[in-house]
């Protein structure tokens, strides 16, 4: 006798998913191989989504909907989903990214989540050593929708020069990452500004931070440390972040000069090698 996991929907999300995917799936008297036949998958990554050993993909779910004419419900769940995969601490703040009406952003590290691509994405999670890579990535791709509304939050992004020189992934990761970075020139509701290496000392040398405002309610400031994240709208440190953040703006090079610095060090610093380029071990 086959050994059918039982899932309590109402354990989590992932779980809810999976349990439906099941129930949906056995109403059209599909086994698990004949709906992988039907979107084009195996019939044993089915069943790893309907026992939560898989985390599926808005594309997954996509098909799926179109296969069993669900009427967009896995689409509608894929979104809580990969939420559900993000780290606890960090929920919060993703749920309150994706209601945002303005984000300003100062990155000293890393180019900001909403404009990593993927592979860029990757290599920055797998440093973290988590349990479920592919679900994180998944997890980070997904907050980006919001750049895709019609109507999307007005975004104002400054990466630290030191950014664009640390070679993520590769420097063909970069490569692409950096061409990304370009895609966003001229766009009405995001602007990339860098704050270039000869600005010296500046008003956020303490590290990254992120501002965001709402339609009804009050402004948030998020910064984040070696382990988590932290959230605050008190008034006086949303008023100080402000001034930092316009000090930063005033240092920074303007959107067109900040355009043609990436174009430059993509060619320059990730242009075409003939040596296999060697990966840094931390």
């Amino acid at each position: 006798m086959v050994n059918i996991q039982t899932l309590d929907p109402t354990a989590s999300p992932l779980d809810y998913y999976g349990w439906e995917l099941r129930r949906q799936r056995e109403a059209h008297g599909l086994k698990q191989g004949q709906l992988g036949e039907i979107i084009f998958c195996t019939g044993s990554l089915i069943g790893q989504i309907e026992t939560t050993k898989k985390v599926p993909t808005r594309d997954f779910s996509e098909r799926v909907d179109a296969a069993l004419g669900t009427d967009g419900l896995f689409s509608r769940l894929i979104g809580l989903v990969l939420r559900s995969q993000l780290p606890t601490w960090f929920q919060p703040y993703a749920e309150l990214e994706a209601k945002a009406t303005y984000i300003s952003t100062y990155q000293a590290q890393l180019v900001h989540g909403l404009l990593q691509t993927e592979e860029y994405a990757r290599a920055v999670l797998a440093t973290g050593m988590p349990d479920d890579l592919e679900g994180l990535v998944a997890a980070r791709v997904e907050r980006q929708r919001i750049l895709e509304r019609e109507l999307p939050p007005l975004a104002w992004v400054v990466l630290d020069e030191a950014v664009l020189h640390r070679p993520i992934g590769g420097h063909e990761v970069m490569r692409r990452q950096l061409a990304h970075l370009l895609k966003f020139t001229g766009r009405r509701w995001m602007h990339v500004q860098v704050l270039p290496n000869k600005a010296g000392a500046h008003s956020s040398l303490a590290g990254s931070f992120t501002a965001m405002r709402f339609e009804n309610d009050p402004d948030i400031v998020y910064t984040e440390d070696v382990i988590s994240g932290h959230m605050t709208a008190n008034p006086e440190t949303v008023k100080e972040a402000a001034l930092r953040y316009a000090r930063v703006q005033a240092a920074a090079l303007s959107t067109e000069e900040s355009a043609e610095l990436i174009a430059r060090l993509m060619e320059e610093r990730y242009g075409d090698r003939s040596q296999p380029e060697e990966q840094p071990v931390a």
